[in-house]
């Protein structure tokens, strides 16, 4: 089909989906039959939109399924910008973990009206992607400074302002360095105490600069540390930001929120992972007409192996306790000089990790997830709009059969979540209820879920990111979110309730920085809302062990339980993905005040971000994948020796289970005993009777 001005990309025709009455209307093929279940299947089409209303739309390729006992599932495959003057090219990968009865594959998107118009769609087994090698990076220099006369000893050499603003210099800021850049760079020169300040500044991105593109190498992860301050006239807290343009690209270095006249620390992160032409750091942020000063901004790559070290010595600090077995019993008398071998079976840290319905069909995720994790959450199927999509339509097989595997596996899990503040997270039904029905849903909710699920989630999330969402606080005034946590416990008291949000940890949110989340959680607490644990979602970019670990401690003074409860890291290149899961890991198994960690998810194509995954899609273990099982190995401990004169032997080791084997000199008899070392602070004595 043509009209005369379209022509197809290739070949002489193309197919065209017209008077299309829903978004949902499109172009499909039945492939059932054709596609195999646990192959990874790529998908390319080339589209392009014909309409007289809209010029460009979203155009989505989708896979409708239906299983054996008719149930249904939609799987997004990829979606793509398409314009009605170019073909566009689309392409996305999908994995089936089931034997479906019927598979088709679609093109959906435009708003009625439009037409898709489709030149090709191809659908074959994903070639596979060879591994990326691990960057090489020469001469790192850690902890050297890139920002050019970053004391302003040569005035305001190497700086320039963008917009028409004013730059001089002043002096009186801080000598010292801001905390978290101590943390990562030790002993240190003072800083000169001169600032930069920037009047005149008539937009909210004005500020001063410099450019670094020569500077940056590719892979490496760099720290941003200065202390900054604005001048009077702010009406209103506001926002400073270091920010980077990587070929007029925002990349967000780190932001703080100021409402004084105080010299303020700001901290963040970033990396570069592919070749820019260009790229300049700019300090931006206050009202325009607001001052802006700027001191000792530091820029430098960050030694992450001088970090664990120091790790390591705390982890063995706060995870691990002395412990003396005592053999007692008839053959205790010629036990002395007995050969013992100790071998710890599993560390009982919880470590975690989401799934969802359709994965638990796929055996070998099953295996991966049930002999490498002891906790699990559900991605949606807990949801409200998973569980009540229309009003009155309740599903809660999804998250029955989810809960028998973990209970068959005896994996502890996590209800995840009851309530979601954000709006555009919650269906349309409820949007549209007024207040007192709404109100009573919110009870209905509640008791509907918690009267099913009653001492079966051991965490409930009760209202998911209260600093970046209010759709019930809006409607139902402040209380309702202290009665949402006092409901719950009334209705099941068995498990902790948690708050929980993003970017917490990582000094680049001022919604969501660790002083706002301290004071949200104090409010609660003062309106008798039983707050049991503090969820960190951690899905983090180039992570930094100080940053991180300076919001835990921030945090660690609430007293509560802090889980690391959604994490994710992404690179394109899976060794610098491991570096950064193992950054994550460490900090989080080094601090106190962490009592477990969830990953949001391991299995590619069953995640939320790209190039996170631990394990690819047809089930081939990743350089991530394999640092996360090495760390799991580092933390358990074995320990051999030989039996003392009073019938003891003592060691060090990490919390979990244990097996011991005894073998004595005078009959080569091997004797075989369990036991466990819990959490304490004094020495375990375990008695062996045997």
């Amino acid at each position: 089909m043509g009209d005369g001005k379209i022509v197809p990309q290739s070949g002489k025709f193309f197919a065209s989906a017209t008077e299309r009455t829903q978004n949902w209307n499109g172009i499909q093929r039945e492939i059932t039959g054709r596609v195999q279940r646990k192959l990874a299947y790529e998908v390319i089409a080339v589209v392009r939109i014909f309409s007289n209303n809209v010029t460009t739309s979203d155009v989505r390729a989708t896979l409708w399924v239906q299983t054996p006992n008719q149930r249904e599932q939609y799987i997004g495959i990829a979606n793509v910008q398409a314009t009605d003057k170019d073909w566009t090219q689309l392409q996305g990968k999908f994995l089936l973990n089931g034997s479906p009865s019927r598979v088709v594959v679609y093109l959906e998107g435009p708003p009625s009206g439009s037409d898709i118009l489709i030149n090709s769609l191809i659908v074959k087994h994903a070639e596979k992607i060879p591994p990326s090698p691990a960057p090489v990076i020469e001469n790192p220099a850690f902890g050297v400074n890139i920002i050019e006369n970053s004391n302003l000893s040569n005035g305001t050499n190497g700086w320039f302002v963008l917009g028409n603003c004013t730059l001089s210099v002043g002096t009186g800021s801080p000598h010292i360095l801001p905390p978290v850049a101590r943390d990562s760079l030790g002993p240190h020169e003072p800083l000169s105490g001169r600032f930069t300040l920037v009047k005149n500044r008539t937009q909210t991105w004005m500020g001063p600069a410099q450019m670094i593109t020569d500077k940056i190498k590719l892979f490496l992860t760099y720290q941003v540390s200065a202390w900054v301050r604005i001048g009077s006239g702010a009406t209103g807290p506001q926002n400073v930001n270091v920010a980077l343009s990587v070929d007029n690209q925002w990349v967000n270095g780190g932001q703080v929120e100021i409402s004084d006249d105080r010299w303020h620390e700001i901290g963040g992160s970033f990396r570069i992972e592919k070749q820019p032409s260009k790229v300049m750091v700019y300090v931006q942020g206050p009202a325009a007409g607001v001052d802006l000063m700027l001191a000792g901004l530091q820029i430098f790559p960050v030694d992450r192996e001088a970090r664990f070290r120091y790790l390591k010595r705390q982890t063995d600090k706060i995870r691990k306790r002395d412990v003396t077995l005592k053999f007692s019993g008839a053959d205790s008398s010629n036990l002395h000089g007995a050969f013992v071998k100790v071998k710890q079976a599993k560390n009982s840290f919880p470590f975690g990790t989401c799934i969802s319905r359709t994965n638990i069909d796929n055996e070998d995720f099953v295996d991966f997830f049930s002999k490498n994790f002891n906790w699990a959450v559900f991605g949606n199927e807990l949801k409200w709009y998973w569980t009540e999509p229309q009003q009155g339509n309740l599903n809660y097989r999804d998250a029955d059969e989810m809960l028998d595997l973990c209970q068959k596996h005896n994996i502890e899990t996590r209800g995840h979540c009851i309530f979601w503040e954000v709006e555009d997270t919650v269906q349309q039904w409820i949007r549209s209820l007024n207040k007192n029905d709404l109100a009573t849903a919110v009870q209905n909710r509640l008791t509907s879920l918690l009267k099913r699920y009653t001492g079966k989630f051991k965490h409930y999330d009760v209202n998911n990111e209260m600093l970046h969402g209010s759709f019930y606080q809006d409607r139902l005034g402040k209380d309702i979110r202290a009665n949402m946590f006092k409901l719950a416990n009334q209705l099941d008291s068995s498990p902790l309730l948690f708050v929980n949000d993003y970017h917490v940890e990582d000094g680049c949110d001022t919604r969501s920085c660790p002083e706002k989340y301290i004071q949200q959680i104090l409010d609660l607490q003062e309106q008798g809302a039983p707050v049991g644990g503090i969820g960190v979602q951690g899905h983090i970019d180039n992570p930094v062990g100080p940053i991180v670990c300076s919001a835990l401690d921030k945090l660690g003074i609430l007293g509560l339980p802090i889980w690391f409860t959604e994490l994710d890291v992404s690179s394109i290149n899976e060794h610098v993905r491991a570096d950064d899961l193992e950054v994550m890991l460490r900090e989080a198994f080094a601090h106190p005040a962490v009592d477990g960690v969830m990953l949001w998810g391991f299995w590619e194509l069953f995640m939320s971000r790209e190039n996170s995954h631990l394990v690819d899609a047809e089930g081939e273990v990743n350089e991530a994948g394999k640092r996360y099982l090495e760390l799991k190995k580092e933390w358990l401990s074995h320990a051999r020796g030989h039996v003392s004169e009073d019938g003891e032997f003592n060691f060090r080791g990490f919390y979990g289970t244990y097996a011991v084997e005894i073998v004595t000199p005078t009959h080569t008899k091997k004797v075989v005993k369990t036991f466990v070392v819990d959490k304490g602070d004094s020495p375990l004595v375990v008695s062996i009777d045997l």
